[in-house]
């Protein structure tokens, strides 16, 4: 017998009014990034799909392609889709790999995003990266512009440290920000996450399953495409990744004895942070889309928790989430610090 249907619960994300999908769907996966694009018209099922099944909240960013995933948002959107979505989109990282925060390019990044949706309003519009030349409470002021605009109606941050966050919230109040928190990526809580719950501001988990990594375990490795840039992800090489395989085993053997699947595990120890955190995992297939959704249905203990949180301390996971090389100018959280506003001069 086919397993019931999950209802995908509705949460509030921050305090200034936007409710969700309890779970959502980052979809950079579909244009870029991890080898080639799909298919066009199989994405865009997969998103209507999704939406269907109560995922309606959405997220993308303009240097996803570049540009071609909001194009294809775009597109999924047509026929009375968007009237049923919370569309998350993302702005700062240009194709050359730079990270502008200017009012002008935000206004042009803003222009081009809507066009590209085809939609009238954004609902949650993040810097992706923070411009370390231009005060965080310029860049911001200009988004809270186009708020007032009609254009915009929440505003989020991505990889922000927590002085960023503070800086920007007091210029405009922060709905959400977006950051990697996974088992194996746990950095954020020592101050970022209290930050946001000081604040009112909801959490959004970016690679909720380790990019992979806790859906399939070490033999992920061996299904990339050359062009996939985990290959060059610090974890993911040979030497961290054999180290890292007892992670996976271990997740992979409390998820059998609890009848459910290692990502479904990993989901459910992100949805059990609190209500005020959305994982945002991606996938290109439906039937990862639905296993993904079921895991709203497996509970946890805090005993199982703090057994989970056992097999991946900071000691445990080997490699960085990135290498120098790979990032350049796309700065994390730990570099994200701005000039103070008064060192600005408007050009």
């Amino acid at each position: 017998m086919a397993a019931a249907p999950v209802v995908v619960p509705r949460m509030k994300l921050g305090s200034q009014g936007l409710e969700i999908s309890a779970q959502g769907l980052g979809c950079m996966g579909m244009s870029a990034v991890y080898g080639e694009r799909k298919p066009e018209q199989d994405m865009i099922a997969l998103l209507r799909h999704a939406v269907a099944a109560g995922v309606t909240f959405l997220d993308t960013s303009d240097i996803y392609g570049p540009h071609t995933n909001e194009l294809l948002l775009g597109k999924a959107l047509q026929g009375g889709a968007r009237e049923k979505v919370q569309l998350a989109t993302k702005f700062g990282i240009t194709p050359a790999r730079e990270v502008h925060g200017d009012p002008a390019y935000v206004r042009a990044a803003c222009e081009g995003s809507l066009a590209r949706l085809g939609v009238d309003c954004i609902d949650l519009y993040y810097q992706h990266r923070i411009d370390k030349n231009v005060p965080v409470e310029i860049t911001m002021g200009e988004i809270k512009k186009l708020v007032q605009e009609g254009k915009v109606k929440y505003i989020g941050l991505s990889e922000a440290s927590s002085s960023t966050i503070r800086r920007a919230h007091a210029v405009h109040p922060i709905t959400a920000v977006q950051l990697e928190w996974s088992l194996w990526s746990r950095d954020v809580e020592e101050d970022i996450i209290p930050t946001c719950r000081e604040l009112g501001i909801g959490i959004v988990a970016y690679s909720p399953l380790d990019r992979g990594f806790l859906s399939t375990g070490p033999k992920l490795m061996d299904t990339l495409p050359e062009d996939d840039f985990r290959k060059n992800l610090p974890r993911f090489q040979p030497e961290n990744m054999e180290k890292n395989a007892a992670i996976f085993e271990c997740v992979s053997e409390m998820a059998a004895r609890k009848g459910c699947t290692s990502s479904q595990l990993a989901l459910a120890w992100v949805h059990h942070q609190g209500s005020d955190v959305c994982p945002i995992p991606g996938t290109t297939k439906v039937e990862n889309f639905s296993q993904n959704v079921r895991a709203l249905s497996v509970q946890l203990t805090a005993e199982e928790m703090t057994e989970l949180e056992s097999y991946a301390t900071m000691d445990a996971v080997h490699g960085d989430r990135y290498h120098n090389a790979y990032l350049m100018n796309l700065n994390t959280w730990k570099d994200s610090e701005t000039p103070p506003l008064s060192s600005w001069k408007a050009t």
